[in-house]
């Protein structure tokens, strides 16, 4: 194959320049949408109701990746406040892209009427998507890279194509070198968590609120490994038993790995490992908690209800009775316009049966869901 060097570049029209970056993560939301919509259309959500979602989600990660970044990078902004502001000179974190996300899911779905586990369920296929083709931004600027390795590790162990070996000599302050591609052992690490949410969504016993939960686990197991690997970490000068746990519970990969060095100075643990441990074990924590005290009685595949309190899981609402409104815009969705008299049953003296059977008639948007069915 010939080697093919890559132009962070795309497209540039004179003094316009259109970055492959941009480009790859505009991809990545867009394909985490499309995925997050067909899965919405399986419980009759409108695509309007995720597009409106995005709208408030995205700058939301944008806002929660920045200011993560300058609270662990403040010394070098606290003499030049307007830098702050200057996104596009870099400095995003995806720790705090996903506290952005999640604040934003909670006012969005509290303005909405519904359960905010429900619909970040829905979502974590499409965040995983996301993330799984975003990491290849990082490959395009050659950041987020692992340390020094030999040409000879990528092109016969790993079995690269030039393509991607050639991109990974990376030059700084003159010499250059190979680097370990950890942009891809996430982005394959991300595939591989993809396939495993898909399978847990047939699950029977999944519950609402733990598919999101799930993903947490899984994003924050492989990235507390590869994070290890990585040479740019964020990091902060801990005590040593903190840094001693930490390295010890990286030490299986020193079987096949060598550890990133951390920056001059940087600290002793890295940020992103130590936030890794406390996620995986606040969600264990959650979903015993969400199961044990009754909060997580509805499962993933039951009807998702709007219009209700969002108390956990689609409680009851002011009369003592679950809130049945119907998920957002569906009706005009489908076209659908209700006519003058249209909910009236008029009385059949002849028969019975046939008024009964226009009374417990289902409303027409409870038609298309029907409780107990899994959502494949």
């Amino acid at each position: 194959m010939l080697p093919l060097t890559l132009d962070p570049i795309a497209i540039a029209i004179g003094g316009i320049k259109i970055y492959w970056y941009g480009i790859i993560l505009g991809t990545a939301a867009l394909l985490g949408l499309l995925v997050t919509i067909r899965e919405g259309k399986r419980f009759g959500i409108s695509p309007d109701f995720f597009m409106d979602l995005v709208l408030i989600g995205v700058p939301s990660a944008i806002i929660g990746a920045r200011i993560y970044y300058v609270a662990f990078q403040w010394e070098d902004y606290q003499d030049n406040l307007m830098e702050i502001f200057k996104i596009w000179h870099g400095g995003i974190a995806i720790h705090g892209a996903l506290i952005g996300a999640v604040i934003g899911g909670l006012i969005y779905t509290r303005m909405k009427k519904v359960n905010f586990w429900r619909i970040a369920d829905i979502a974590a296929p499409g965040l995983i998507v996301g993330q799984m083709i975003g990491r290849w931004g990082n490959f395009i600027n050659q950041e987020a890279h692992g340390g020094v390795v030999e040409r000879s590790f990528l092109s016969d162990t790993l079995q690269l194509p030039n393509w991607i070996v050639n991109h990974m000599e990376i030059a700084y302050e003159g010499v250059s070198a190979f680097y370990h591609p950890t942009f891809l052992y996430e982005s394959i690490w991300n595939l591989l968590g993809l396939v495993l949410l898909m399978v847990l969504r047939r699950r029977p016993f999944l519950r609402a609120g733990e598919l999101f939960l799930s993903y947490f686990i899984w994003y924050s197991i492989g990235r507390f490994y590869i994070e290890g690997l990585r040479t740019d970490s964020l990091a902060f000068h801990g005590p040593d038993w903190l840094a001693a746990m930490v390295n010890g519970l990286w030490s299986p990969m020193k079987l096949v790995f060598d550890a990133g060095s951390l920056p001059d100075g940087g600290g002793n643990v890295r940020i992103a490992q130590l936030i890794g441990i406390f996620i995986i074990i606040a969600a264990v924590i959650m979903i015993y908690i969400r199961r044990h005290k009754g909060y997580a009685e509805v499962r993933y595949a039951d009807p998702i209800i709007f219009g209700g309190h969002d108390d956990g899981d689609n409680g009851p609402g002011p009369s003592g009775k679950k809130a049945m409104s119907k998920p957002p815009t569906i009706v005009e969705q489908e076209g659908v316009q209700p006519t003058q008299g249209q909910n009236e049953i008029e009385p059949n003296p002849n028969s019975n049966t046939n008024s009964t059977k226009q009374e417990d008639a289902p409303p027409n948007h409870q038609e298309r869901i029907r409780p107990g069915k899994p959502f494949l």
